[in-house]
Order: structure tokens, then C-alpha cells, then sequence
């Protein structure tokens, strides 16, 4: 049997993201038949530096982005926080070392050429967002990816190129064609398009009916 395909468009760096992994990942365990998930690159930031270093805390950070006080932008940080609780995530915003994901996103195509790409971005997620690693440093990427059992030497050399750059703004650009202006984005079978970190229970339903729909 040919297994359910599910492309989901997402940013390393986006904690709804990390969420909506997870869920789908209870979500497939549910459903029971084969599923194929295909990770696709997104930047919700393409012009962030490598790692940012301006000395500011993440609620701060998203105080001035959103022009939210202190108070709300910590109380926006303490409700994706408890979200992800809710799900077995460790969400320490406290330590998070933001930046760009470009390389990180790379890193992952690199994966993807060699077989399943969800080690290393489960591997990838939990660095940044329960270790405060930097994703924006290649040196932890290669790391990283090492840990999972990808080919470091090779990934380095890789990241040291413009390799797999062309796979990323692919994936962006198919994104805008599809009309995703926000991640996490699944796209089920082909046909059906979920929007967000939806509860499991809704992506349950989402792969049932995707199936009827291929049967």
C-alpha cells in the first residue's frame, strides 16, 4: 500500500511548530496506517542574523516586535510555554539564542537526500528550543546532526557551500504559490490543506478523511 503523504511547511524556530509536530506525530500514531511526512523549509525571519546578540531577553524581544508591554509579552511566552507542556515539550523560552535558520533548513535537505529527515528535526527542535543552542552556528548544526548519525564531515563541507540553498527557496517559493502565510501548514494526500497547530484529535480526523479521499 502506497503510504499517506503529509507535507508540512515549517520554521525551526517557531515553537507552534515544534507543537505541531509533536501532535502530528500522536496524530499518525493514531491513524494507524502508513503515513510518508515530508518536511518542507520556511523562515519566518529570512533577514535575522546568524545568531542574534542584542543582549535581549525573548520576552523582550517580543515586546518591541509586537509592541505588547513586558507584562503581556511575558504572559504570551508563559501561554505557548504551557501549551507545549500539555504536549510532553520543555519550552524554556529563557533560553532560547533566536537567529536565522537558513543553514538550519539546509541542514535538513542535506538529511532529507540521505533518508528520513525526523531525527534530526525532532533533534533539531529540541536543541533550540529546551537547550538554548544556536541553530545560526554551523559548528552545533554539525553537531547536532552527528548526533543523529548524519555524516558531519560531509554536512560541514556542505554548509560551507551554497548547497541545498536551492532547495530551501524552493520550498518558499512553492509556499507562497499554495498561498501559506503562516507555519506550521499540512497538506494532506495532496488535498486538504490544515492551517496551525491544531489539536491531535482534529488531525486525526484530517488523515481519515485524507485516506478516504486516496482509497
Amino acid at each position: 500500500m502506497i503510504p499517506l503523504r503529509v507535507d508540512v511547511w515549517s520554521d525551526l524556530a517557531c515553537p507552534w511548530c515544534y507543537i505541531g509536530k509533536r501532535r502530528l506525530d500522536g496524530a499518525i500514531a493514531r491513524h494507524g496506517a502508513e503515513v510518508e511526512v515530508v518536511w518542507h523549509s520556511y523562515e519566518l525571519d529570512p533577514s535575522a542574523p546568524a545568531v542574534r546578540d542584542d543582549g535581549l531577553s525573548q520576552v523582550q524581544r517580543l515586546a518591541a516586535k509586537y509592541r505588547r508591554t513586558p507584562e503581556q509579552a511575558a504572559a504570551m511566552v508563559a501561554n505557548v510555554a504551557a501549551t507545549g507542556a500539555g504536549d510532553g515539550l520543555d519550552l524554556r523560552f529563557d533560553l532560547v539564542r533566536s537567529g536565522n535558520t537558513f543553514d538550519a533548513h539546509r541542514a535538513l535537505h542535506f538529511a532529507a537526500a540521505r533518508g528520513p529527515t525526523a531525527p534530526l528535526t525532532e533533534r533539531l527542535f529540541r536543541a533550540y528550543f529546551t537547550e538554548g543552542r544556536a541553530l545560526g552556528d554551523r559548528a552545533t548544526l554539525v553537531e547536532l546532526a552527528s548526533e543523529v548519525g548524519l555524516p558531519g564531515d560531509e554536512l560541514a563541507a556542505a554548509l560551507a557551500t551554497d548547497a541545498h540553498a536551492a532547495d530551501v527557496r524552493a520550498d518558499e517559493q512553492q509556499a507562497r504559490e499554495l498561498g501559506v502565510t503562516g507555519v506550521p501548514f499540512f497538506v494532506l494526500a495532496g488535498r486538504i490543506g490544515v492551517s496551525g497547530a491544531q489539536p491531535t484529535e482534529t488531525l486525526v480526523a484530517a488523515l481519515a478523511e485524507a485516506g478516504r479521499l486516496t482509497a
